[in-house]
């Protein structure tokens, strides 16, 4: 990783480390350093994780944030994820409960999100973007696909 030219923090809450490690790029000796034209857009994830952040009062464990290319496909995302844009991150706060817990909260709260996902009922996928869209998708198997809005695992429909 060659990074000593980028900022080591992105926001107040979020380092440009945080937001690149990775267990499967480290095991498979992939350089996951994102290109200097998406330094803006891991600036404006980091301010909205700060966001989420103050609204769950509690830190944020991410598992995944900026994937270059070979990681994203490496980890069998998406081929258009925001992942590889830098402006995405997956996450758990077991500080503040449940991930679909976090998503209700974020999908009341005032923060402009792109997309909030529940994903698995396991970790929360969020994204942002200059122009938010503040939709909010569940997936509980990947042969039933995304949900339009939260659902709960029975098929309860939450928001």
């Amino acid at each position: 990783m060659h990074t000593r030219a980028y900022p080591k923090r992105l926001s107040r809450h979020i380092t440009l480390a945080g937001l690149i490690r990775s267990d499967v790029a480290r095991e498979r000796g992939i350089d996951n350093t994102p290109p200097p034209e998406l330094i803006g857009n891991l600036r404006m994830l980091a301010r909205g994780l700060d966001q989420v952040r103050q609204l769950l009062a509690h830190r944020l464990r991410i598992n995944s944030g900026y994937r270059c290319p070979d990681l994203n496909a490496a980890v069998g995302g998406a081929q258009a994820s925001q992942h590889t844009l830098g402006l995405a991150a997956d996450f758990e706060c077991p500080g503040f409960g449940t991930p679909l817990e976090i998503v209700a909260a974020i999908h009341r709260s005032t923060i402009d999100f792109d997309q909030c996902i529940l994903e698995y009922g396991r970790w929360v996928h969020i994204s942002f973007s200059p122009t938010p869209r503040r939709r909010v998708l569940t997936i509980y198997d990947s042969r039933d696909g995304y949900l339009e809005g939260l659902w709960d695992g029975t098929g309860q429909r939450m928001a």
